[in-house]
């Protein structure tokens, strides 16, 4: 299939690189993008599942954030086509759940390649091209576990603290070059998180998910799961809640504003 970009489309508009964009909030952001007018090229590991975002707006990018080689190649064919980088969302991620004893060592070491080191890779890839961009954003998909750690959830909790702290260090770093860094800390969204990070079925919905964590085979899981999701549930109803739901915060402007 042909490139979809060319000179002629990418110079008098934004270009935007969303990261996990096969599902979810990825998917969410990088279809919202498209629609405002930007240009996105959308990478994700399910390089299938990007195909139903190819369009005139979208260019799909099968990569593996925990690749450096790959994200090196993703970098330099955004650089090929477009030539810069107006925004980055570090969106690809996964949640591990269970306690802390109970986790093992590969587990552990996948959910921080994933989640902390992938995106530092990313990041580090994005910059020469931000520092081209126009109003050059780098918005970081945390958690409300970013700020509050949940039981049978330490591990993507500690993740998510260091999102956190990567975060303030960038901003701080990226100011004198005009480049923003924004946090978005969602708490429970109904997406295909959990079955992604359980290896199910694309299609699974919240009862496939549940039915899951019931079997047998997976011990506990159910019992930690409904724990964890109350523990979230109970964090919104706090008057000093860092996150509640329905927030919104104008976080990337609408070409040709803002």
């Amino acid at each position: 299939m042909a490139t979809i970009f060319s000179s002629e489309n990418v110079t008098m508009t934004r270009i935007a690189w969303v990261t996990g964009a096969s599902g979810g909030i990825g998917k969410a952001v990088t279809q919202y993008l498209a629609h405002a007018g930007y240009r996105v090229f959308a990478s994700a590991r399910r390089a299938e599942k990007l195909e139903e975002l190819r369009s005139a707006a979208v260019m799909p990018l099968a990569l593996d954030v925990t690749e450096p080689q790959a994200v090196t190649k993703a970098a330099e064919r955004i650089a090929e086509v477009a030539g810069r980088l107006d925004v980055l969302v570090n969106n690809a991620g996964f949640g591990l759940y269970g306690t802390i004893e109970g986790a093992s060592d590969e587990d552990v070491r996948r959910q921080f390649e994933v989640n902390v080191f992938g995106l530092g890779c990313v990041t580090r890839a994005a910059l020469p091209l931000l520092r081209h961009g126009e109003s050059p954003t780098i918005v970081n998909i945390s958690s409300v576990v970013g700020k509050l750690a949940l039981p049978f959830a330490g591990w993507y909790s500690a993740t998510k603290h260091a999102v956190e702290a990567l975060s303030d260090a960038l901003r701080l770093e990226t100011a004198p070059l005009g480049i923003r860094v924004v946090v978005v800390e969602p708490g429970a969204i109904k997406t295909d998180f959990d079955a992604v990070a359980l290896d199910l079925p694309e299609d699974a919905t919240a009862g496939r998910v549940l039915a899951a964590l019931s079997d047998p085979a997976r011990g506990a899981l159910a019992d930690v799961a409904r724990r964890s999701r109350l523990a979230v549930n109970q964090s919104f109803a706090r008057d000093d809640a860092p996150v509640r739901p329905g927030d919104e915060v104008a976080l990337i402007p609408p070409v040709g504003g803002g």
